[in-house]
């Protein structure tokens, strides 16, 4: 049984490799980056393939994740959902700012919120549970984009686009957009103001997954006149402090 302990574990570890890459790879450089022997390497993925963790690309002579890896990441889905993480962690967040939170999830060039936990007598606002919004011009979909790889930003908002506004205000080109992203990453928050609703404001701070790709993003709106721009640092703190601990119970590492 020890005996086993060993290649168990390099299976494992081709598995994180191609759920790590944003395409299929060839058995000698998942040989090369693991510290594999070619034949290792080899028996590995045939193994793996016949139990359905991967799948051969004959014609690209590629190697990627298989359906019996995608039943499992499913399974993990409906058995501990992003909500069910969440929701604790973001009722702690208002208690302690006293504002409605959101935790948002990227869907195309979307933002689809999930979650929205209130303080009592809040008011109802736009970000309820199952609403889309455009990212670009939310504190959450700009917090998720702004940690994306570069060509997958480009590949969701081509240069040539004109991007859609809601209240006249807000990025327009990607070339805008890109500069806001920018700015966002050096602070370590995204914030909007009047993009969505006019006369609210909100902040937002990524959730990354063992990858460091964008799983979720934790927010908070509140009226824009209700806080300066001290407090709105104060209550980003509070803000990425909560995505940090969401981010380390995904298996990922806080930025």
């Amino acid at each position: 049984m020890q005996d086993q302990i060993p290649a168990v574990r390099r299976a494992l570890e081709v598995l994180r490799l191609l759920a790590a890459r944003p395409g299929p790879l060839p058995a000698s450089a998942i040989a090369r980056e693991l510290g594999l022997p070619r034949s290792s390497a080899y028996h590995l993925l045939s193994v793996l393939a016949d139990q359905g963790f991967v799948i051969h690309l004959p014609e690209e002579r590629r190697y990627a994740l298989g359906v019996t890896a995608f039943e499992i990441g499913s399974a993990y889905l409906r058995t501990t959902p992003l909500e069910r993480l969440g929701r604790p962690l973001l009722t702690r967040l208002v208690a302690d700012i006293g504002f409605t939170a959101h935790l948002g999830v990227l869907h195309g060039r979307e933002t689809l919120y999930v979650i929205e936990t209130r303080p009592p007598r809040a008011e109802p606002l736009v970000t309820d549970v199952g609403v889309r919004l455009p990212a670009q011009l939310t504190a959450s979909g700009r917090a998720m984009l702004a940690a994306l790889p570069a060509n997958q930003l480009r590949a969701l908002f081509p240069t040539a686009d004109t991007l859609v506004d809601r209240t006249g205000v807000g990025p327009r080109t990607l070339t805008a957009l890109r500069r806001i992203l920018t700015s966002e990453r050096k602070t370590g928050y995204a914030e909007e103001d009047g993009e969505v609703t006019t006369g609210y404001a909100s902040v937002a701070v990524a959730v990354l997954d063992h990858t460091g790709r964008p799983a979720a993003a934790v927010a908070t709106t509140f009226r824009s006149t209700a806080v300066d721009s001290a407090g709105r640092a104060d209550i980003a703190r509070f803000v990425r402090k909560t995505a940090a601990t969401f981010t380390r119970r995904l298996g990922g590492q806080p930025r």
